[in-house]
C-alpha cells in the first residue's frame, strides 16, 4: 500500500522552505512575489507551507523572479518532481478532511511521535469500533460507507507502529478521563482499553496515564497536541524541523518555530513528570477494563 515512509509531505515542506528563503533573500514580500508571478497570495502561502505540490515550471518561474542561481534552480525543480509522489492515503482523498493529508505524510515520516490527549484515545491507538463511533459522531451527515472509509484510513495509519523498518518511537500521555469516558458501548470501550494495554507491550510504544490525583498539570493548560520529530543525518542534523500538530474543531495548527517547540518540549517533560509509570499504567488499564466488564 505505502510508497515508503515519506509520502509527498516532506518534499513539499522542504521545497516550500527553500522557496521562502529565496524570497526573503530577494527582499520580497509574499504580496510582491505574488504580483510578479501573477498568482494569489493564498497560493504563495500554500506553496511556502508545503500544502501543495508544484510543477517544475512553476518552481523555475519563482526562482527566476527571486534571482536564484541556475544550479539551485535545477535542484529545486528536481525536488518539485518528488512532491508529486502519492502516499497510500491518497486513495481515500475524497473523505480525508482538507489539510489532514499533510499530517498523515508527516506522521509516516516521523521517527518520534509524542502525544498528550486529554479526552480521547489518539487515532493511532484506536480500535476499529472506537474509531467508528467517534467518526460517526463527528460527521453526522456522512453515509455509512463514508464513515467506513475514514475508519479504514485511521486503522491503516497504525501499520507504522509495527512496520518492518523505521518504526517510530511513540510516547503517549493520556489524561485519566480518556479511560473513564465511555465511547460507544461498554464492550467497545473495554476492547479499546485492552488494545491500549497490548500496544503498551510493544518495544517502541510507551503509554502512560496522568491520574486525576495529579491535580492541575501542564496538559490541562496546553490542551491535546502531537509532537513529531524526524530522522537525523549521520552528523546529527535534523532532516526536518520538529513540528507540533494541534487539531482544532474547525482547523489544525502546525507549529515549528524554535520557541514554540521549546515551550511544548517543556510541557511534555512536565506532563511525563506527573504521569504514572508504564507498569502502573498497565495496572490501571487492567483495573478499568475489569470495572467495565462487571
Amino acid at each position: 500500500m505505502s510508497e515508503g515512509p515519506t509520502g509527498s509531505t516532506v518534499p513539499r515542506r522542504q521545497l516550500g522552505r527553500h522557496l521562502r528563503d529565496l524570497r526573503n533573500r530577494a527582499r520580497m514580500t509574499i504580496r510582491t512575489a505574488a504580483r510578479a508571478l501573477e498568482w494569489s497570495e493564498a497560493k504563495m502561502w500554500r506553496i511556502e507551507t508545503g500544502q501543495t505540490s508544484l510543477r517544475s515550471l512553476d518552481v523555475e518561474a519563482m526562482c527566476r523572479v527571486y534571482g536564484a542561481e541556475s544550479e539551485l534552480t535545477d535542484a529545486l525543480m528536481g525536488l518539485a518532481k518528488e512532491t508529486k509522489a502519492r502516499g497510500w492515503w491518497h486513495a481515500y482523498g475524497e473523505v480525508i478532511p482538507e489539510g489532514f493529508d499533510l499530517y498523515i505524510g508527516l506522521e509516516e515520516a516521523a521517527s518520534h511521535l509524542s502525544w498528550y490527549s486529554s479526552e480521547l484515545v489518539p487515532g493511532l491507538l484506536q480500535t476499529a469500533d472506537y474509531a467508528r463511533s467517534l467518526i460517526r459522531e463527528a460527521n453526522r451527515g456522512f453515509k455509512d460507507n463514508e464513515v467506513e472509509q475514514l475508519m479504514r484510513v485511521r486503522i491503516e495509519r497504525q501499520a507504522l507502529l509495527t512496520r518492518a523498518t523505521a518504526r517510530p518511537t511513540v510516547q503517549v500521555a493520556l489524561n485519566e478521563s480518556v479511560l473513564r469516558r465511555p465511547v460507544g458501548s461498554t464492550p467497545i470501550m473495554a476492547e479499546q482499553l485492552v488494545r491500549l494495554a497490548e500496544l503498551n507491550d510493544l518495544d517502541n510504544v510507551s503509554i502512560r496515564v496522568v491520574p486525576f490525583s495529579a491535580g492541575l498539570h501542564h496538559g490541562l493548560l496546553t490542551g491535546p497536541f502531537t509532537m513529531l520529530r524526524f530522522p537525523t543525518t549521520a552528523d546529527g542534523r535534523e532532516t526536518e524541523p520538529p513540528t507540533v500538530y494541534v487539531d482544532g474543531f474547525t482547523g489544525a495548527l502546525y507549529l515549528d518555530k524554535p520557541h514554540e517547540i521549546a515551550r511544548y518540549d517543556d510541557a511534555l517533560s512536565a506532563i511525563w513528570g506527573v504521569a504514572l509509570s508504564v507498569k502502573d499504567t498497565q495496572a490501571l488499564l487492567h483495573q478499568a477494563t475489569r470495572e467495565l466488564k462487571q
